[in-house]
């Protein structure tokens, strides 16, 4: 990466998490429960990881 890019390549990790996010349906709930919920069980964190 080349130096001061660090909030462009933030950003694009950020848009990929959310896209991880949006395409687990396994709970009907929001984006922001999802993400609480991933914070809180690793289990379900490797699931969105690995889909």
């Amino acid at each position: 990466a080349h130096v001061g890019h660090s909030a462009h390549n933030l950003a694009i990790i950020r848009r990929i998490a959310l896209n991880l996010l949006k395409k687990e349906s396994s709970h009907k709930n929001g984006v922001a429960c999802r993400r609480k919920t991933a914070g809180w069980y690793h289990a379900y964190l490797l699931k969105i990881l690995t889909s």
